[in-house]
C-alpha cells in the first residue's frame, strides 16, 4: 500500500465531496448528516460528510490503485464505488447509525426516494475516480521533472 496514493485518494474524495456537499446543501440534507454526530446543522453536517468523502476516497485508492489504469479506469471505477456507497451508506450505515435499525431502507419504495441521493453519489464517484488518476498523473509527472534533474 502506497501512503502516497492514499493521500491522493483523500485529496480526490475531497474534490467528489466538495461537489456532492453543495449539492447535498442545495436540497438541505446536510443538518441529517450532522445528526450523526448529535449536531444537525447544516455546517457540522458538511465538515462530517468532507471527513466521510476523504475516508472514502482513501480507501477507493486501497481498493482500486492496481486496477484504475487512464480516464476510463477511474470513471469506470469510480461509479461502482460510488454506487455501492449509496448502498452501504443512506440505504444502510446511516439508518442504522440513527437507530432506525437495519434494513429500514431496503425496499423498493425508499430505494425510490433515495434516487437523487443515488445520483449524488454516482457523481461523487465520477469525480473521486477521475480526480484520482489526474492527481496521479500529477503527481508522476513532478517525480519524473525531479529525477530527470
Amino acid at each position: 500500500m502506497n501512503v502516497r496514493n492514499i493521500k491522493l485518494g483523500a485529496y480526490a474524495g475531497l474534490a467528489g465531496g466538495l461537489v456532492f456537499g453543495a449539492m447535498m446543501a442545495m436540497t438541505g440534507m446536510l443538518p441529517m448528516i450532522g445528526k450523526l454526530i448529535g449536531h444537525p446543522s447544516a455546517i457540522t453536517g458538511f465538515g462530517v460528510h468532507l471527513i466521510i468523502s476523504a475516508l472514502i476516497g482513501a480507501s477507493f485508492s486501497a481498493i482500486f490503485d492496481r486496477f484504475v489504469a487512464g480516464a476510463s479506469g477511474g470513471l469506470g471505477y469510480g461509479l461502482v464505488y460510488g454506487g455501492a456507497w449509496w448502498s452501504l451508506g443512506p440505504l444502510t450505515l446511516m439508518p442504522l447509525m440513527m437507530g432506525m435499525g437495519l434494513g429500514v431502507n431496503w425496499n423498493a419504495s425508499a430505494a425510490a426516494q433515495m434516487l437523487p441521493s443515488l445520483v449524488g453519489h454516482l457523481i461523487y464517484g465520477a469525480i473521486l475516480g477521475l480526480s484520482y488518476v489526474w492527481l496521479q498523473s500529477c503527481a508522476a509527472s513532478v517525480t519524473e521533472a525531479g529525477s530527470a534533474g
